[in-house]
């Protein structure tokens, strides 16, 4: 037999390795606590000084297009939204009450140069009498001198003489008065073209119609209400305003021969257009501070339409060694922005920062980081000061 005390030891043993085996099949592993994140260092390049701003198209003309004759729309010789080109006829007046003016007009000139040729004629007639008369009174008036003949016979060829001199004058005046009615009726054929002329619309412009007010077959009144509104839309312009304080950088590219502005539809942000600035006003608008500009772009595919408002990118210079950190790491908090930078003990630290701007993806550091920290990009919003993190994916090898 075993003595008691070995028995006790024995069984105690066997409870205590039995114990051992359950918790250590029952204790759960230990969980990491550290949050995985993307990492970047912060960067140093150039960097370009942008000024965004909203932008507003507007046509390079717009043209009202009126009658300027009364008449009836005969016919419409495009669709409502059509491109059109200059020259281009557009309307059609019904031009037979002034063709029936310019027929009428022409007929008067006709009459008026055969009574210019008759004038003329009795001019020519009487000219020729005259002549004649004067040598016979001079005739006369020597044969007079001489006692051969009576002096009523030189008074007579004297005074008939006189008569076809005062002939000649009358010719004269009358031929002055019908080259007279002959250029009036002359200038009332061109008015009365003109007016004619006026039956046929053609477009003054490149550009796009608008909705047709009046259509075929009713009166229009001259300028009255416009037919159509035609606008200019290639190229286009989009007018912009820039604050104030950009003045010393808007004033040094204006040295330069092409001043070059971007625009994008918010819609289409993957579709930007360059154009030139155009126009610079000569004075800052006392009310809102800013500067107002305009740029002219191709719209060759219509991008861009009269009254859209886009989104202006206007670049006025190049800031060098720029400290810069992708634009994900910046967090806007209550007290303004912040980022989170991972420390070599792969903590957090929450760090206020001032950044003046951002351009493609890249934000500029004012103040508040160093060049060669490193900032978490993505995952923030799991971290609090202090937490212990895990870099999953480190994008400075791409900066």
């Amino acid at each position: 037999m075993f003595p008691l005390n070995s028995l006790r030891g024995a069984f105690i043993a066997l409870f205590c390795i039995f114990a051992w085996g359950c918790t250590a099949k029952t204790a759960p592993p230990q969980r990491s606590t550290a949050v995985p994140v993307v990492v970047a260092k912060v960067g140093q390049k150039s960097m370009p000084v942008e000024i965004n701003a909203v932008g507003n198209v507007e046509p390079i003309a717009t043209v009202s297009i009126k009658a300027q004759i009364a008449g009836e729309l005969l016919e419409v010789h495009f669709k409502e939204g059509d491109f059109v080109r200059k020259g281009q006829l557009l309307f059609t007046i019904d031009p037979r009450s002034y063709q029936n003016q310019v027929a009428q007009i022409q007929a008067n000139i006709g009459k008026d140069q055969a009574q210019l040729q008759q004038t003329e004629a009795n001019l020519g007639r009487d000219s020729a009498n005259f002549d004649y008369a004067k040598a016979e009174s001079q005739r006369y008036a020597t044969l007079l001198q001489r006692g051969l003949i009576a002096t009523d016979q030189s008074e007579q060829v004297r005074t008939q003489a006189n008569a076809l001199q005062e002939s000649v004058r009358a010719d004269r005046a009358a031929i002055d008065s019908a080259r007279a009615v002959l250029a009036a009726d002359q200038n009332a054929l061109e008015a009365a073209k003109l007016q004619l002329s006026y039956c046929s619309i053609y477009s003054p412009i490149d550009g796009r119609t608008g909705a047709v007010m009046v259509d075929a077959g009713n009166l229009i009144k001259s300028a009255d209400v416009p037919i159509v509104i035609i606008n200019q839309v290639n190229p286009i312009h989009i007018n912009f305003a820039v604050p104030q304080q950009y003045w010393t950088d808007v004033k040094k590219n204006l040295t330069d021969d092409v001043f070059r502005v971007r625009a994008l539809v918010p819609q289409d942000p993957e579709h930007p257009k360059q154009g030139n600035v155009i126009f610079i006003d000569n004075a800052v608008d006392a009310t809102t501070g800013t500067l107002h500009m305009k740029a002219a772009f191709d719209n060759s595919t219509n991008q861009f339409i009269p009254g859209m408002f886009v989104n202006v990118q206007l670049r006025l210079s190049e800031q060098p060694n720029a400290k810069v950190v992708p634009t994900s790491a910046v967090t806007e908090g209550p007290s303004g922005r912040f980022v989170y930078v991972v420390k070599d003990d792969k903590t957090v630290e929450m760090r206020s920062i001032v950044s003046s701007y951002a351009f493609s993806g890249d934000s500029v550091i004012d103040s508040g980081l160093e060049v060669n920290e490193t900032v978490v990009t993505d995952g923030q919003t799991r971290l609090t000061p202090g937490a212990k993190v895990q870099i999953t994916k480190n994008l400075s090898g791409k900066k």
